[in-house]
C-alpha cells in the first residue's frame, strides 16, 4: 500500500513570527516536517539553532531553502555559489536531503551561464537534491518581463530535481498538472499554496485560489509522488495568532484530504 508523502511547513509561512514559532506551530498542529527559509529572520541563518529547535520539538527538517530571493541577496554573502554551499552545509547538519533554489536573475550573467551544470556538480559533490523551483515573468501595466535565466520553467532544462510552487505557477499562468507530467520523476518537492493568476505572488491557503490545488494533489497521489509537500503560505495579514493557526491547520487538513483521495 502506498503511503502519503510527508507534509511540511515552511518557516516563512508564519512570518512575521520567527522560525522558532514555525517549529512550535508545526509540532502542535501535527505537521510532519519543517522547511527552513534562510534569511527571513536571524534565527534561520543559524544552523545550531535550527538543529536545537528540530530536536526540541522532535520534528525533522526536510529541506533548506537557499537565500536567493531579492530581499535575501546579502544573506550569507553576495556570491551565489557560496550561498548554495552554505545551504548544503546546513542541510547536512540538520538531516535534510533537499535544498530548494531559485534560478538566477538575468543580471547574474556568469551565475546563469554556469547554473545548470553547476547544480548538477553540487548534487554530485554533496549527495543532496538541489530542487530548482519554477518562477514566473514579472508583470506590470500589462507588460511582461522575463527576469530569470535560463528560464522560469524548470521542465525546459535538464535538472535532476525540481520544485513546483503553485503561487508562482499562478502568476505565470502555468498548468501545474501539465508541468508535473513533463517533469515526471524529476519532481522532488512541492510548495503547496494557491493563487488567482494576478501579478502578485499571493501564496494563498490552498483551495482559496484558482490553481486547482485539490486536483494537483490528487494527481501527485495517483502518480506515486514520493517527494516532500511543504505548505508555503502567506499569513502576514492574519489579525492574531489564532487566525494564523487556523490558516495553518486548514492548509494541513487540505493537503491530507486530497493526497489521501488519490492514494490506493
Amino acid at each position: 500500500m502506498s503511503s502519503l508523502p510527508r507534509i511540511g511547513l515552511s518557516t516563512v509561512s508564519v512570518y512575521p513570527e520567527s522560525s522558532a514559532h514555525a517549529f512550535s506551530y508545526a509540532a502542535s498542529l501535527g505537521y510532519d516536517t519543517i522547511e527552513v527559509m534562510v534569511g527571513i529572520d536571524a534565527l534561520s541563518q543559524q544552523t545550531s539553532a535550527i538543529k536545537q529547535l528540530s530536536d526540541h520539538h522532535d520534528i525533522p527538517v526536510s529541506a533548506v531553502h537557499a537565500p536567493c530571493l531579492l530581499f535575501t541577496q546579502r544573506v550569507w554573502g553576495t556570491e551565489p555559489w557560496g550561498k548554495l554551499e552554505r545551504s548544503a552545509e546546513m542541510a547536512h547538519a540538520v538531516g535534510a536531503e533537499v535544498v530548494v533554489v531559485h534560478p538566477p536573475f538575468r543580471w547574474q550573467k556568469s551565475y546563469a551561464r554556469e547554473f545548470v551544470d553547476g547544480i548538477a556538480a553540487l548534487e554530485a559533490s554533496t549527495g543532496l537534491a538541489f530542487a530548482v523551483e519554477n518562477m514566473y515573468p514579472w508583470r506590470a501595466s500589462g507588460r511582461k518581463a522575463e527576469m530569470y535565466l535560463p528560464g522560469w520553467d524548470p521542465s525546459t532544462e535538464s535538472y535532476a530535481n525540481t520544485t513546483i510552487d503553485l503561487s508562482h505557477a499562478a502568476i505565470a499562468h502555468d498548468d501545474v498538472v501539465a508541468m508535473a507530467t513533463r517533469l515526471g520523476d524529476r519532481l522532488r518537492h512541492i510548495h503547496l499554496t494557491d493563487g488567482t493568476g494576478s501579478a502578485k505572488d499571493e501564496h494563498l491557503v490552498p483551495g482559496r485560489g484558482s490553481m486547482g490545488a485539490d486536483v494537483f494533489l490528487r494527481h501527485l497521489a495517483t502518480t506515486g509522488f514520493s517527494g516532500e509537500v511543504v505548505l508555503e503560505i502567506n499569513t502576514r495579514k492574519c489579525v492574531d495568532r489564532a487566525e494564523r493557526e487556523r490558516d495553518l491547520r486548514e492548509s494541513l487538513e487540505f493537503a491530507r484530504e486530497h493526497l489521501a483521495v488519490g492514494t490506493p
